[in-house]
């Protein structure tokens, strides 16, 4: 169980990450002017337009194709680059020297600022630090909470990956689970790994971990499936992701099990399952804000030398979203901004 001081901790950075999405949302939202789309489906949150020059940002990520995770990160990024007067050139690519080099692409082609994940740190912070010497500005979102300063940006957004797994544990723990199966859906991946290491530390029942092809769902049901089949004991079922929770419920009713899910992060069919229970609850990290913040901090940099978090990360979660308050989350899911 977390000590006194843990727990403030993590109230702060619940009412903290809630003001935040409440402020990017009004500034986003108070004008009728300007805007800009969507990525993909959902309605896009309007925003008025900046007077300051144009610019040109990448956004480049770890994305496996199909995650509809990241549209939600995509639709923030673009609704703060339409207020901003910003053009966001966004790229991803799972594999992380791909990714590298999506960077040092977006550095020979002088952007104006870069947003990027660090998923697989060995790989980007040498291309990060290339735009460093370039003189071009980087922010780091999602992932490399432990690594974006030795990679030169100027901010962190994001959440604490192994307090947000500690929080899951003890939701757990309250909840009677005994056997917990954690599923990291993309090997190497530090975020995914410290969300499970979280979850071991705090957890006072048996924590199994299994590696599953995210980027295949195919594949990702059957082996659960086997799983669940061949342990009966297991009675929690812990996704990293919505789109693996939701397979996660698929592989349940196959094997015949009675194992409970819950995950991190959220979608529609996510947020409707957990509104009628088939999900217990989601570890949101607001994916929205994320993406908002990341480019929102490069702007501010370039057109007034500010920092945000004054040299600490800046935390966007985590936050539960169960029955006690999906009915107010649940509107942003279907808009693709929860």
């Amino acid at each position: 169980m977390m000590n006194r001081s843990r727990r403030s901790t993590r109230k702060t950075v619940l009412v903290v990450a809630a003001a935040a999405t409440a402020t990017a949302l009004l500034a986003a939202g108070c004008s009728s002017t300007g805007g800009a789309k969507a990525a993909s489906g959902g309605s896009a949150v309007s925003a008025g337009k900046a007077g300051t020059a144009h610019m040109t940002f990448a956004m480049i990520t770890h994305a496996a194709p199909g995650d509809t995770f990241w549209d939600i990160v995509r639709k923030g990024a673009e609704a703060a680059a339409a207020k901003d007067n910003v053009t966001l050139q966004y790229s991803n690519d799972q594999v992380a020297s791909k990714q590298a080099a999506l960077v040092n692409n977006a550095v020979a082609a002088k952007v104006d600022g870069i947003a990027l994940t660090l998923s697989t740190p060995d790989a980007i912070i040498p291309a990060a630090k290339q735009a460093e010497a370039a003189g071009i500005p980087v922010s780091a979102f999602n992932q490399g909470e432990s690594y974006w300063q030795q990679a030169g940006a100027i901010g962190y957004f994001g959440s604490d990956e192994k307090v947000a797994g500690a929080a899951l544990a003890d939701r757990l723990n309250t909840l009677g689970a005994k056997h917990d199966l954690c599923v990291i859906q993309q090997q190497g991946s530090v975020a995914l790994e410290d969300r499970c290491a979280g979850v071991k530390s705090s957890f006072k029942g048996t924590t199994d971990t299994i590696y599953v092809n995210g980027a295949d769902m195919s594949s990702v049901l059957s082996t659960l499936e086997a799983k669940l089949k061949q342990d009966s004991s297991i009675d929690q079922v812990t996704a990293l992701g919505a789109p693996i929770a939701l397979t996660a419920l698929q592989a349940i009713s196959a094997a015949g099990s009675s194992a409970k899910v819950s995950t991190f992060d959220l979608n529609q069919q996510a947020a409707a399952d957990i509104k009628s229970g088939k999900i217990e609850f989601s570890v949101d990290q607001q994916p929205y804000l994320e993406g908002y913040l990341a480019v929102d901090a490069l702007w501010l940099y370039k057109i007034n030398g500010d920092t945000v978090g004054g040299g600490k990360p800046t935390l966007t979660g985590p936050a539960f979203v169960d029955s006690s308050n999906i009915s107010a989350v649940y509107q942003y899911a279907v808009n693709g901004t929860r």
